[in-house]
């Protein structure tokens, strides 16, 4: 099976002719950098409200507990300028945005397949309110930066 196909330019991706639309795409893209990409969980609050309500159910809730999750799940890295997490689409819709990534995974005989991943973000007030993602309880914390193509 084919790899989706990943997006190559984030600038579009990021623009909407609504500007509020692309400030939400904007504040979901650079959390995505800072914090889950470069583990900087210290900066989690510059994008995400301390009320935030997590609906994966691995981790806690409210900022501390994204704090928590990313401080367990992955090591502090240097920012880089765009996301190297394979993007296929960024998508946003009144105050929500969704990201879609390409997961790439092995199978029960070592061989690599495809799947894609989805986040939804709600935004209140300029900051990450909500967030909903497909984990199951029974799936092991990942680092998403071990799943590039």
């Amino acid at each position: 099976m084919n790899a989706p196909q990943i997006a190559q330019d984030h600038a579009t991706l990021l623009a909407s002719p609504d500007p509020a639309l692309a400030a939400n795409k904007r504040l979901v893209y650079d959390m995505y950098r800072i914090v889950l990409q470069a583990g900087l969980w210290r900066r989690a609050g510059e994008f995400i409200r301390d009320d935030y309500v997590q609906h994966n159910p691995n981790a806690g809730q409210g900022l501390s507990g994204v704090q928590d999750y990313i401080r367990k799940t992955r090591p502090e890295r240097p920012i880089q300028d765009r996301l190297e997490l394979p993007l296929i689409n960024l998508i946003a819709e009144r105050d929500n945005v969704m990201t879609a990534f390409v997961r790439p995974e092995k199978d029960a005989t070592g061989e690599t397949y495809y799947s894609t991943w989805f986040d939804l973000y709600r935004i209140e007030d300029g900051k990450i309110a909500e967030h909903w993602d497909p984990m199951l309880k029974s799936d092991a914390p990942v680092d998403p930066n071990e799943k590039k193509i």
